[in-house]
């Protein structure tokens, strides 16, 4: 099974340029409670190293491109984000990783829940942990 799940939103493009539509309840699969963007990005520093207990996001690359290591504690994929219209989803319990950014990078994401610290796991073998006690209660 892939850890990678893009979606792929809906564009309407004339002469002028090309419209990006994403909606709450149709093209997101949970309830969008924050919204935040990373950008000034050093190309040789990574981003993330952690997973969350409980929150999803969406993260959707509006300029430039990044690329994203996916663990789920078994598999890991890594995946390039590099179209303003593709949506990586990264759900809960997956550990990621952001990396190789682009000088022009914009990388917004999409998130189920709102800031919750205790929500965090950046411990990586505290994460493979907590995946092998849900595996074997």
């Amino acid at each position: 099974m892939s850890l990678v799940k893009l979606i792929d939103f809906r564009t309407f493009s004339d002469p002028r340029g090309t419209l990006a539509v994403i909606e709450g309840g149709q093209d997101i699969p949970f309830d969008i409670r924050r919204i935040y963007y990373v950008y000034g990005l050093s190309t040789e520093l990574q981003r993330g190293f952690h997973a969350h207990y409980e929150l999803e996001q969406i993260a959707i690359c509006l300029s430039g491109s990044c690329n994203f290591l996916l663990d789920d504690g078994r598999t890991k994929e890594t995946w390039r984000l590099d179209s303003p219209h593709q949506g990586l989803r990264i759900e809960k319990m997956v550990w990621h990783e952001m990396f190789d950014f682009s000088p022009d990078c914009v990388l917004m994401v999409m998130a189920s829940e709102h800031f919750e610290e205790a929500d965090y796991i950046r411990d990586y073998d505290r994460f493979l942990a907590e995946v092998e006690h849900a595996a074997n209660p």
